[in-house]
């Protein structure tokens, strides 16, 4: 047996010594581009001057400076590895004669030996001393930092001491730093036996670090992004037990029981046929402990004493109001609540009551005089329930599961799986969850932790009598005390003595509520020339009666009439207008283009609306309404804005904004685009966007405002813009975060469009929810969609959907394995960009059409008609189009069995789709890679990469995750894990049996050999 069993129990961060080798010096710095990334410059020496470096964890080699110094024969190399592995330690020449030629000298190796030593000694030029001779021996004398094994012992040496201190995340830090010295096979093209056993010996070092890593990253939760190495690892070192067990746990944690299982069944079997043995005990006990669903193999908690690395403490309570009055009661209730928490089941609290009557308020104070008990964290999400476009729960999972630590690529698409996994990671933790405004039980209850030790604070207009196990409380206003004092806090004692009695008439007409109080002590607060009189008067007034204050949601609209009845003209149509937008929020230079104003003046206007409390300041440059305060503003905007054109006008002008941004954005994306060309002309600009870069972080930062305002406008009648906003934000469909609400905008504008028999605008909003569908993998509904689209295209004689739509079609064709339909689509396509002089499409075109002649046996001319598709992108400056055109010649290129070109072409394609954020097409790219490298012989490699494609999950929909699986399991099948490769295509085949694809009956075929084995 290998090492793998043969190193359990024992350190693996430390160094095997090679023979004789003393420890090695400390010292700071990395070698080569390596120094560059530790960060620990200031103890590194200048990269000027001109001190010796060697590398031998890779090919040996050698620098003077920064200046590369000749390699030598093999022999001479050989002599430099066998002096620096000795750590300063002088070798005889009998020993370097052994280490280089072994058990058959030649006559004259002496001679050899110094011939070799002279010319490293004039190839160390001005540092020709570090290489000694002394007793007959030679010995290199390195400087601190300069040979990288000596480097890399220093950081395991550091790791084993933090790991022992507790601080797992600066253990994990210097062991991947020691590992990111290594570059390919260590001593590589060195001969001789000396060196053949240093390179076992250093490589074994390697797993052993490689396996200490991967337990840190097994302790912190880091499971699913451990899957794809360790796949590559049990591929390469077939019998190591040990990776053989962090791959079962990590698949167990991932939910993925029934391959772990079948890794264990491929290791009996391995090692019975191998080395006629059984697994060890660990491997056994693990195996028992998955069939047993065992708690032990659980995610752990994070350690209390030590930071934790993924799994991060979130804060993210809203501050807690200064002059908080009151609600003692209520306060204890609710504290005494949480608290219960501690050793034994969740515990849920429901406050439930009127808008304004300070359920948030209070549950954010209970919150925070409580988090002591919540160590691990407060969660914190606005469900927005009591609007019309309330939170969905696989949102804010997701939401919450990052805030946890968990990685995009690692939070799965639909709402039970992020359910399950949420619970998972807050099994063992204590941590608080404020779920704010929630609109019914419903909404509610895939967002409760559900473990013991944490416990969940809900506020709701709702009673939810219907969520099990919640403890109910009911919020009533203030008593005539409370709300005395609280106006008291606001306004200030001084000028709430002299006239107490104006001062209880005030509090007494809002009514008791909280926040009608905080708003009329605000107003007062900020207008010093005002008595308490002269605002109580005010509320007097008939127009300002409270009767409606005393029953539901009119209290609230009467205690916002009060702060908005006071505002400055200016003030009150920036209220009423911003009101208008549909987005969660809106930033400064939306709300600038809204109001058409300049933005510092929209800034103070926005500022000033903060301190009256009818605005909030969501972050820095971004503001929002409380739903409630929304609705408002738009009643007042219908019953006030004067003439009633100006309200469609401030949303044209929002739109105009989103719409000639995101071209900006799109333009930079795909510089050459006609479809640029074709948007509808704006009235107003957008933003200067300077770079790629800046307009990709614009665009996902304002998503949702971007498509709520394409909704909107749509049922405004604003038909082609709105459309165009879609077509401009296209990325954002294939970004997994908004692609279901993209999906809901393209409808909404294709039906709004429909009822208006606007057949432009329809036909693209319907190319684009084309786009949406065949993400999600749902085909049939994209070709239906797409066909429509066609049609209206050609009905209105726009060249954009009479481009695109059969495109599109041809896609799903392809995918479909409907190659004569597909070709027929393609021409069409092609003629309609060749018309529209369209040559980004009509590359598009040539790269589909690549893969149709690949997939009908055509493989020469699929070679060609990518590499034209390629010049084309090329030419233009197409960064992500030429993306695109290097994955189809990849395709085309496997099939060529040009597997070295092909893996080339696929890798340029995987970094560009990284860098341009389209997660989609990176793991595609990775399922590609996985193909060629199986193609090329490689399995283990293929395995690696099919693996980085599942774990892009939340996009892409199932039959794509079917498609991963099949070619995961053929990789794994072929480097002898038969049991998980089964395990693999089950589950693919229980895919694609329940939408009904043609791969089921592949699979099938798969599957048939293994059962009848």
């Amino acid at each position: 047996m290998d090492g793998g069993s043969g190193t359990r129990g024992r350190s693996a961060t430390r160094a095997p010594e090679a023979p004789g080798a003393p420890q090695a010096p400390a010292g700071q710095g990395r070698i080569g581009r390596q120094r560059q990334e530790s960060g620990q410059r200031g103890q590194q020496r200048r990269q000027d001057e001109r001190h010796l470096r060697f590398a031998v964890l890779g090919p040996v080699r050698a620098w003077l400076g920064e200046e590369p110094l000749p390699p030598g024969s093999p022999q001479q190399r050989a002599l430099l590895a066998a002096l620096l592995l000795r750590g300063g330690r002088t070798a005889s020449a009998s020993e370097l004669v052994d280490a280089l030629w072994g058990e058959e000298p030649p006559s004259q190796a002496l001679a050899a030996l110094r011939t070799y030593a002279s010319r490293l000694r004039k190839a160390f030029g001005e540092h020709a001393d570090d290489l000694i001779t002394e007793s007959g021996g030679y010995a290199i004398r390195t400087s601190a930092g300069g040979l990288d094994l000596a480097l890399a012992e220093q950081y395991a040496g550091t790791a084993e001491k933090a790991l022992g201190n507790g601080d797992r995340a600066r253990a994990r830090d210097l062991i991947n730093l020691a590992l990111g010295l290594w570059e390919g096979e260590p001593l590589a093209g060195i001969p001789g036996p000396y060196a053949e056993t240093q390179r076992t010996r250093l490589e074994e070092w390697r797993l052993q670090l490689i396996e200490s890593r991967l337990d840190m990253d097994l302790e912190v939760g880091r499971h699913a992004e451990a899957i794809s190495e360790l796949t590559a690892l049990t591929a390469a070192h077939p019998l190591r037990e040990r990776l053989r067990g962090q791959l079962m746990l990590a698949l167990y944690r991932s939910g993925r029981q029934a391959e772990a299982l079948a890794v264990y069944a491929d290791t009996r079997r391995l090692l019975a046929d191998e080395l006629g043995v059984d697994p060890c005990a660990e491997l056994a006990e693990m195996h028992q402990g998955i069939l047993q669903a065992d708690a032990g193999l659980a995610v752990p908690a994070a350690e209390p004493d030590a930071q934790p690395i993924v799994l991060v403490r979130p804060a993210q309570l809203p501050a807690t109001v200064a002059d908080f009055t009151g609600r003692a009661a209520f306060v204890t209730e609710l504290s005494e609540q949480l608290i219960t928490a501690e050793g034994r089941v969740m515990a849920v609290s429901a406050v439930a009551g009127i808008g304004g009557v300070g359920k948030t308020t209070l549950a954010v104070h209970v919150a925070h005089a409580a988090r002591h008990h919540f160590p691990d964290g407060q969660l914190y999400i606005d469900l927005q329930g009591a609007g019309s476009r309330a939170a969905e729960p696989e949102a804010v999972l997701g939401a919450f599961l990052r805030a946890l630590g968990t990685s995009d690529s690692a939070i799965p698409d639909s709402m039970d799986e992020r359910a399950a996994l949420y619970r998972s990671t807050l099994d063992g933790r204590r941590v608080l969850v404020l779920l704010d405004n929630a609109r019914d039980a419903a909404q509610v209850r895939p967002l409760l932790p559900g473990t013991a030790g944490c416990a969940a604070l809900i506020t709701s207009r709702a009673r939810m009598v219907d969520l099990a196990s919640a403890h109910l409380v009911d919020l009533d206003v203030m008593s005539p005390e409370e709300a005395l004092i609280l106006f008291t806090r606001i306004v200030g004692a001084e000028r709430v003595g002299a006239e107490r009695d104006a001062a209880m008439d005030v509090v007494a007409s809002c009514g008791f509520l909280p926040l009608a109080i905080r708003i009329a002590a605000s107003r007062l607060a900020s207008r010093r020339t005002w008595t308490v009189s002269v605002l109580a008067r005010k509320l007097a007034d008939q127009r300002r009666r409270l009767d409606e204050l005393q029953a539901g949601d009119l209290a609230v609209k009467a205690t916002f009439e009060l702060g908005y009845s006071q505002l400055e003209p200016q003030q009150a149509r920036a209220f009423r207008l911003l009101g208008m937008a549909e987005g969660p929020d809106i930033s400064l230079s939306a709300a600038a283009a809204m109001l058409d104003r300049d933005p510092y003046e929209t800034e103070e206007l926005l500022e000033s609306l903060v301190d009256t409390s009818l605005l909030e300041s969501a972050a820095p440059g971004r503001y929002r309404y409380h739903d409630l305060v929304r609705l408002y503003a738009r009643a007042c905007a219908e019953r006030d804005e004067q003439p009633p054109e100006e309200r469609d006008a401030a949303l044209s002008r929002l739109l105009d904004f989103y719409l000639a941004t995101t071209a900006a954005v799109y333009a930079l994306e795909r510089p050459g685009e006609r479809v640029h060309d074709h948007f509808e002309p704006t009235r107003h600009p957008g933003l200067l966007i300077p770079d790629r870069e800046t307009a990709l972080d614009w665009l996902f930062a304002e998503a949702n405002c971007v498509l709520a305002c394409a909704q909107q406008s749509a049922t405004a009648g604003m038909l082609r813009r709105a459309a165009d906003v879609l077509m401009a934000a296209v990325d954002l469909a294939e970004s997994g975060a908004n692609s279901r609400q993209f999906e809901r905008a393209a409808t909404a504008v294709a039906d709004a469009a429909a009822r208006a028999g606007d057949a432009q605008a329809e036909a693209r909003a319907r190319t684009m929810l084309t786009h949406a569908y065949s993400v999600a993998g749902r085909f049939a509904q994209a070709d239906e969609e797409a066909g429509k689209a066609l049609l209206l295209g050609r009905e209105a004689g726009d060249p954009v959907p009479c481009g695109q739509a059969p495109n599109q079609r041809a896609i799903i064709a392809i995918y479909e394995n409907r190659h004569d339909d597909a070709e027929s689509y393609l021409q069409q396509a092609l003629t309609a960009f060749r018309a529209d002089r369209n040559h980004p499409g009509e590359a598009a075109v040539l790269c589909n059409l690549s893969r149709v002649h690949l997939a009908t046996g055509r493989t020469a001319s699929a070679v060609e008609l990518a590499e034209q598709g390629i010049h084309i992108y090329d030419s233009l400056g197409l960064a992500l189009r030429l993306a695109n055109g290097k994955y189809a010649l990849g395709l085309a290129l496997t099939r060529a069995a040009r597997t070295t070109e092909a893996l080339d072409c696929l890798g340029e394609a995987l970094g560009i789709f990284r860098d341009s954020r389209q997660p989609l097409w990176e793991g595609m790219a990775h399922f590609r890679l996985a193909e060629a490298h199986l193609a090329a012989g490689r399995p283990a490699q293929a395995a690696g990469h099919a693996e980085q494609a599942l774990a892009l999950r939340g996009i892409g929909g199932e039959w794509r995750r079917g498609t991963i699986l099949t070619v995961l399991g053929t990789a794994l099948s072929e480097v002898g894990q038969t049991d998980r490769a089964q395990a693999c295509w089950r589950e693919a085949l229980s895919i694609f049996e329940h939408l009904g694809a043609s791969e089921a009956g592949e699979v099938r075929a798969l599957l048939t050999p293994c059962a009848a084995a």
